[in-house]
């Protein structure tokens, strides 16, 4: 059984002890709306940076020598992807709490306690942050006290998919099988999508419609407004993997070891990359390339329009998480307990961050002015600054 594999198996064991938990944490009446603070900028508001799931950042150079400018240390493993806005970094922990630290100095402005592990993302729009836990509930809270403003209740098996919020709407996936679409000022159920299967990948939405992969092997595309099945495409295998959106296309890998290339208007393949190991993290669209990585150790580069590899690097183990890529680089971890900055011309490693020995670095970077933030087994978030 995969780690992945035996992780899903406790949290389904676990679940009615976590909901448990959940409740009396919030004994106390949540308010049903919260006030609206309109924030500053958004530097890296989500999973992925938007809700197309692109991680692509232009301005800033990343070229240089990367030196720690903090590491803060959780108390347990850290998978969740950093999100960036207003200099606060917001991140999940496996120690049950979402943080939120300053980013410049790596001080924790405050912590809101959970009744599970946080594997996912949180999202922050209008100075709230939206987040889901192995509790099998799903929370927003404000951005800046971390006061609790509405919960809502899932069925069993805990949320570890990063949720997008488009339009006072948050999509996001679970692992009772279904896509929910909740009012965001309220925490109120517009609609729910039944799968077949948990879901672990994070919806991106572009054009009125939500992509989103499930463990019975589909992704799906759903109509935002009302959740109506628009089309669906069937892999050979669990669709972990988060979907991006690009110029009419949808790319997304599977775990039978492929990237696929979908039209977005009605799920046609468009072409197909065989990886020789199961793909769990998002492919990253930059400038007409597809960039991913899979658990072959392989980190490609393929043309965006016709799947054609243009290059590889070997990253010496398994990568679950995504890149992000800039102009130059393309940016991601790997099982190895390094964090790789590899050029985009050709792969050639620019520049490493080693976190320690045999570390699973898992969650994906972000990244804010010439700073990368990230996440690692070892129970540390790390902030490096390239100079």
């Amino acid at each position: 059984m995969s780690v992945l594999s035996m992780k899903v198996t406790q949290c389904s064991l676990l679940a009615a002890i976590l909901v448990v938990y959940a409740q009396e944490a919030f004994s106390q009446p949540i308010p049903q709306e919260c006030s609206v603070i309109p924030a500053k900028s958004e530097q890296w508001p989500t999973f992925r940076r938007n809700n197309r799931r692109s991680a692509t950042k232009k301005p800033g150079s990343l070229i240089g020598k990367p030196t720690l400018l903090w590491k803060v240390d959780t108390g347990d493993v850290v998978e969740s992807s950093p999100t960036i806005v207003n200099d606060l970094v917001y991140v999940g922990t496996f120690n049950s709490k979402l943080m939120s630290i300053e980013a410049d100095s790596g001080d924790v402005a405050w912590e809101f306690p959970v009744g599970g592990l946080l594997r996912s993302s949180p999202s922050v729009v209008d100075d709230l942050v939206y987040f889901g836990a192995d509790d099998n509930t799903f929370y927003a809270v404000h951005a800046k006290t971390g006061k609790a403003c509405w919960r809502f209740l899932l069925g069993g098996g805990g949320q570890q998919s990063s949720p997008a919020i488009v339009d006072g709407v948050v999509y996001f996936g679970a692992f009772d099988n279904n896509v929910y679409a909740l009012d965001a000022r309220t925490g109120e159920e517009k609609w729910a999508f039944p799968t077949r299967g948990g879901i672990l990948s994070s919806p991106a939405v572009s054009g009125g419609t939500v992509f989103i992969g499930s463990a019975d092997g589909f992704l799906y595309a759903l109509k935002a407004t009302s959740g109506e099945l628009l089309w669906s495409f069937e892999t050979g295998d669990t669709v972990f993997s988060s979907p991006t959106v690009h110029d009419g296309l949808v790319y997304f890998g599977s775990d039978d070891g492929n990237v696929r290339a979908l039209r977005a208007a009605d799920g046609t393949l468009v072409w197909r990359f065989f990886t020789r190991g199961r793909v769990f993290a998002t492919p990253t669209f930059h400038d007409g390339v597809v960039y991913f990585g899979s658990l072959s150790k392989l980190f490609y580069a393929v043309d965006a329009k016709t799947g054609e590899e243009l290059w590889r690097a070997d990253l010496n183990d398994v990568i679950f998480g995504s890149a992000a890529v800039t102009d130059d680089l393309a940016i991601v971890g790997s099982s190895d307990g390094v964090l790789y900055a590899l050029s985009t011309v050709d792969g050639t490693v620019a520049w490493t961050f080693e976190v320690g020995e045999n570390v699973n670095v898992w969650s994906s970077p972000a990244v804010s002015g010439n700073n990368v933030y990230f996440g690692a087994h070892d129970g540390f978030v790390y902030a490096i600054t390239l100079s």
